[in-house]
């Protein structure tokens, strides 16, 4: 980690989230309060790490956390408050969700949430703030178990390679067979292919 200069506080919460991107599912949040007295070596921003290696940080982070929770803003709400406003909610949920108040909050990004104790936000975080790292893997490994879990509803779109963001596999895919209920109607990409499924539909029964 990078010389960051830490606020003056005892119990620091990091706060980051995965799942802004995605054209389905979840924006996925966790809230992390570390134990100085039990330091994890090796975090770093979840993106930059394997698989393997975020996993095997994911199960200790869980083990040696102070505190650690979970925070979501379902595909229904990004579509009715927006994806930020949604990320924002997710961040809250996170942090109510420590059964150890903190006194300073940590948020990776440019945009703090209301919070009810003091925060920051740190842009690039998770590579400069150890806590942020470590929320940024526990979000990450869960939203990706839930895309694993979601690949097999519905094997047909790929949900576990692309992860449900807008690639070219996923593109094709939607194209094919439509939107699912976990979709998120309020993005282009999805709102194109309901519009192009219904205009299709419309011109058969008109044929």
């Amino acid at each position: 980690m990078s010389d960051f200069i830490y606020p003056n506080a005892a119990l620091i919460a990091g706060v980051d989230e995965v799942g802004r991107g995605p054209l389905v599912g979840a924006v996925v949040t966790a809230a992390v309060i570390l134990d100085p007295a039990n330091p994890i070596q090796g975090l770093a921003d979840s993106k930059k790490l394997s698989e393997k290696r975020r996993l095997a940080l994911y199960d200790e982070i869980v083990e040696k956390a102070l505190s650690w929770s979970l925070g979501r803003a379902e595909p229904e709400e990004i579509d009715q408050i927006n994806i930020l406003h949604a990320t924002m909610l997710a961040m809250q949920r996170a942090v109510a969700g420590l059964h150890i108040t903190p006194d300073f909050v940590l948020i990776d990004g440019n945009r703090c949430p209301a919070l009810a104790m003091p925060s920051q936000a740190v842009v690039k975080g998770d590579s400069l703030v150890r806590e942020i790292s470590a929320a940024s893997i526990i979000a990450k490994v869960t939203r990706d178990r839930e895309m694993a879990e979601l690949d097999l509803q519905y094997p047909e779109y790929g949900f576990a390679r692309h992860k449900g963001y807008p690639t070219a596999l996923h593109m094709e895919k939607l194209t094919q067979h439509g939107a699912t209920p976990h979709h998120r109607r309020s993005f282009a990409p999805v709102r194109n292919a309901l519009l192009d499924a219904e205009i299709a539909a419309t011109r058969s029964r008109t044929l």
